[in-house]
């Protein structure tokens, strides 16, 4: 074995004086020390000096780090179109959101492919993406839709619902337990929830497909129902009725309640979502149309 191969301990002065000599002593400490600092500080291995592993890890450090990216982008733009702050009908670019978020258009391109994917953009070859209009007719058409399969939900829950899930979502619904802080966006994935709840509860996966399709294209309506303190509060406590009918059995009246619910739902966020968007334009960004 060499002298200084891997595993071999360092040899103390005396013995490298007694194996190299007096004159061999500082070349011997001079190996040592390139031993050491090797050792302690690898140098960054160029591509293709780099093992499987190492070239397998950065590979994997490197998909990561765009798949971060992407979530990100696609995340915020998410929101910035919930929000209204991309004005609908504007248009954007691969490289406009790439200076914006500071990343490459990679991550920018996947993120709005999948947004396009999810009905919030339309992305037209040479000429950039459209954020969606929004069609209040349209939107009325989904909710009648909406009341339609939520109603269905309510006779399968009724019917199947075990009581131990129902007195979960009784305690979470309690209104003297509301949450004092919750953002529009928590409160539209918890009010969401809820409704995919008493579907799933029912037992019918095909009816839960159609109403997570329909609350996709009117989530952008929905969260501005949330903005008032007073709505989350009216939501808690309709919720909490819903529930008390179907723990009783009481389908008429459980059915009843959620065509209510959803009706005032509707006429509220649609009020609101004129209003902000005549506000979102006389301040219009620099993406507004």
């Amino acid at each position: 074995m060499h002298p200084f191969s891997a595993g071999t301990p360092l040899a103390a002065p005396e013995t490298c004086m007694q194996i190299h000599g007096p004159r061999r002593l500082a070349v011997c400490y001079d190996v040592v020390r390139s031993v050491i600092r090797v050792t302690l500080h690898p140098p960054d291995l160029p591509g293709e000096l780099m093992t499987p592993i190492q070239m397998t890890t950065e590979q994997n450090k490197k998909h990561e780090t765009r798949t971060i990216a992407t979530k990100d982008v696609y995340l915020t733009l998410r929101e910035m179109i919930l929000s209204f702050e991309l004005y609908p009908g504007s248009r954007i670019t691969e490289t406009e959101l790439a200076d914006l978020f500071q990343v490459s258009r990679t991550p920018v391109r996947e993120a709005l492919l999948r947004l396009e994917n999810e009905g919030y953009l339309t992305i037209r070859p040479k000429q950039g993406c459209f954020i969606k209009q929004i069609d209040i007719d349209e939107l009325s058409e989904y909710y009648k839709v909406r009341t339609a399969l939520e109603k269905a939900a309510i006779e399968d829950a009724c019917n199947h619902m075990p009581r131990e899930e129902l007195e979960r979502l009784l305690k979470i619904w309690d209104p003297a337990k509301r949450p004092k802080k919750l953002s529009a966006g928590a409160m539209e994935e918890k009010d969401e929830s809820f409704h995919i709840a008493l579907a799933l509860g029912g037992g019918n996966s095909t009816l839960v497909r159609y109403l997570q399709d329909v609350n996709d294209h009117i989530r952008i309506i929905r969260r501005v129902d949330f903005q008032d303190p007073e709505r989350i509060q009216r939501t808690f406590q309709e919720h909490h009725e819903i529930l008390l009918a179907i723990l009783d059995r009481e389908m008429v009246k459980a059915r009843a309640l959620m065509g209510q619910h959803i009706q005032r739902s509707q006429d509220v966020a649609k009020t609101l979502t004129l209003t902000q968007l005549a506000r979102k334009k006389t301040h219009a960004n620099r993406f507004a149309p």
